[in-house]
């Protein structure tokens, strides 16, 4: 079993930046990717940016270039650095790690981009 909390969710004006944390309730050394994922009022969940244990990130089209996935296993902690942030940004994030045959996921935090 994995725990995953995530933090860092406000309210934030257009142009702005916010970076969330996901942390882990065990090690990160052995889980394999972690990633991102958003879901906006009314919408399904769609993915944002993944990591695998190495380090190799991947991005959606619409947040490449704004967005940074990053990973620190010493702390057991993923973070998602957002830059430029839109309105169209504003969603609950969630984080999910894979753990063998597992998806384990977090309880999401709110991003809301509104000046």
């Amino acid at each position: 079993q994995v725990q995953l909390v995530e933090s860092g969710g406000d309210l934030v004006q257009p142009g702005g930046s916010l970076r969330l944390s996901c942390a882990a309730s065990r090690s990160t050394f052995s889980m394999g990717a972690m990633g991102w994922y958003r879901q906006a009022p009314g919408k399904e969940r769609e993915f944002v940016a993944t990591i695998t244990r190495i380090g190799v990130t991947n991005y959606a089209d619409s947040v490449k270039g704004r967005f940074t996935i990053s990973r620190e296993n010493a702390k057991n902690t993923v973070y998602l650095q957002m830059n430029s942030l839109k309105p169209e940004d504003t969603a609950v994030y969630y984080c999910n790690a894979l753990s063998g045959q597992y998806i384990y996921w977090g309880q999401g935090t709110q991003v809301t981009v509104s000046s």
